[in-house]
C-alpha cells in the first residue's frame, strides 16, 4: 500500500510546476485526474525532444511529469462541463489549480463555492506571485521569477551579466512545495476533519530554494555576488580542470580542506590548514590555488574523483546528463523508474521521487495518458450512463 491510496486528486494544471506536484502524488499512489480541454489541452503536450510526439501531444515535457494519471477533458465553458465537475468535485479529496489570475474562479470554482460542496477538500492554488499582493494578477513563467527573486542575479562568472539556470528549478521547486504541503493538510484533515485552502507561489517558492541566500541579504543588506564555478574565499569548493576534464571540489571544512592536501601529497600545508582559522585560509588562497591547479593536472577527472572520495573529500567528475543517467549509483537508488505493469519504450524509465520507502515505495502505475484517455471510464465511476457520456462528447463537452 502506498501513503495515498484511496486519495483522489483532481489536476486542474498544465505547464511544469503544477502538473509535477500533483505527478508527485501520483507516485505516492493517489488517483491523480487530469483535466483538460479538449481544444487547448496542457501546452507541454506539443513540446519535447521528438517532433513526432508532439505533433500526437505526446511531448516529453508532457510526459516527464504526468504518467501514473487519468486523463479527461471537459469544456468548462459549457453549462454541461461545469456540471460534469461539480459531480467530479463531490468525490475528491485533493483539487489543484494554476489557471491564470482569477479565471476558475470566474467559472465558478473558487475556493469559496469548492468548499462550499465539499468541505472537506484540499484547494490548492499554484501562481507565480500568490493570489495576495500587487503582483497576483501578474503572469509568470520559471524564467521571470528567476530575475524577479534574484537567482538570475546571483548566477553566473563574475564579470558577466546576470545568468539563469538552465533547467526549470523554480517550476520543480515549486510543484515540490505544493506537494509537500498537500500532504501535510491531508495529515491535518485526520485530526481536525476541515478542508484546507493552499496558496503556493513561484516567487515564494524561489525564496526558500535559496534559504541561506536569503538570511544572509536580510542581515547585510547586501546581495550575493556571482562567483562562477570557484568560490571567492574557500579554495577547496571550486571547479579545477584535470589531464582530461573538470572535477568540482566541495573542500569545505578544514578538515575536509587538510585530507585534500595530504591527496596531494602536500602534507605540511594539510597540517598547518588544521591548525587555522578560516581568515588564514583565506590569506592563502592564491598560493593554495596554483598548487591545486599544478596537481589536477597530473591525472584524469575520474581518477581523481575515486581519490579524493576514498579520503573523504567531496569531489565529482563535471558530467553531462547522458553520463548521469548511465551511472551505476542511478540503478541502485530506482530514482529512474519504469512503468509498472506496462510496456512503455520511449522514454524506457521516468524521474519518480528523490527517496525510498522500506514499503509502499513511489511508483508510476501506468504511463502518461493521452488526451482525454479516460473520460469515459471516469464519467462512468461518476454515475453518467453510456449514452449521456455520448451526448456530451456529441455536444463538445467532453
Amino acid at each position: 500500500m502506498k501513503p495515498f491510496d484511496g486519495i483522489r486528486v483532481l489536476d486542474l494544471t498544465h505547464v511544469l510546476a503544477g502538473p509535477f506536484s500533483t505527478y508527485q502524488l501520483a507516485c505516492m499512489g493517489a488517483d491523480v485526474i487530469k483535466i483538460e480541454s479538449p481544444s487547448n489541452p496542457d501546452m507541454t503536450r506539443a513540446e519535447g525532444v521528438n517532433p513526432d510526439h508532439n505533433k500526437a501531444l505526446y511531448g516529453s515535457y508532457f510526459q516527464s511529469q504526468n504518467a501514473g494519471k487519468r486523463a479527461v477533458t471537459i469544456n468548462l465553458k459549457s453549462k454541461a462541463g461545469c456540471e460534469v465537475l461539480w459531480r467530479l468535485i463531490d468525490d475528491a479529496d485533493v483539487l489543484v489549480q494554476n489557471y491564470a489570475g482569477d479565471s476558475l474562479e470566474q467559472l465558478g470554482f473558487g475556493y469559496q463555492s469548492v468548499s462550499a460542496a465539499n468541505p472537506e477538500i484540499i484547494y490548492c492554488s499554484i501562481s507565480g506571485f500568490g493570489t495576495t499582493g500587487p503582483k497576483a494578477d501578474h503572469p509568470a513563467y520559471d524564467v521571470v521569477i528567476q530575475a524577479f527573486s534574484g537567482i538570475m542575479a546571483a548566477n553566473g562568472e563574475a564579470d558577466s551579466n546576470p545568468v539563469r539556470i538552465g533547467p526549470p528549478m523554480v517550476d520543480y521547486g515549486t510543484g515540490s512545495q505544493a506537494a509537500f504541503a498537500i500532504s501535510a493538510a491531508l495529515f491535518q484533515r485526520q485530526q481536525t476533519g476541515r478542508g484546507q485552502f493552499i496558496d503556493v507561489a513561484m516567487l515564494d517558492a524561489a525564496l526558500m530554494l535559496m534559504s541561506a541566500t536569503v538570511v544572509g541579504t536580510i542581515m547585510t543588506g547586501d546581495s550575493p555576488k556571482p562567483h562562477g564555478n570557484e568560490h571567492p574565499t574557500y579554495v577547496g569548493y571550486a571547479t579545477y580542470d584535470t589531464a582530461d576534464g573538470q572535477i568540482m571540489l566541495g573542500a569545505w571544512t578544514n578538515k575536509q580542506l587538510s585530507s585534500l592536501f595530504n591527496v596531494l601529497g602536500e602534507h605540511d600545508r594539510a597540517r598547518h590548514i588544521l591548525a587555522t582559522d578560516r581568515s588564514g585560509l583565506e590569506a592563502n588562497f592564491l598560493k593554495d590555488q596554483k598548487k591545486i591547479k599544478q596537481k589536477l593536472k597530473e591525472k584524469t577527472a575520474d581518477e581523481w574523483e575515486h581519490t579524493f572520495n576514498r579520503a573523504h573529500v567531496p569531489a565529482a567528475r563535471v558530467r553531462e546528463l547522458n553520463e548521469t543517467i548511465k551511472e551505476e549509483q542511478l540503478r541502485f537508488r530506482g530514482v529512474l523508474k519504469p512503468v509498472e505493469n506496462n510496456e512503455v519504450t520511449d522514454p524506457a524509465l521516468f524521474p519518480v521521487t528523490a527517496f525510498t520507502y522500506a514499503h509502499g515505495t513511489p511508483g508510476i502505475d501506468s504511463p502518461p495518458p493521452k488526451l482525454g484517455q479516460h473520460t469515459q471510464s471516469v464519467l462512468r465511476e461518476a454515475g453518467y450512463s453510456d449514452d449521456e457520456i455520448k451526448q456530451l462528447s456529441n455536444d463538445g463537452v467532453v
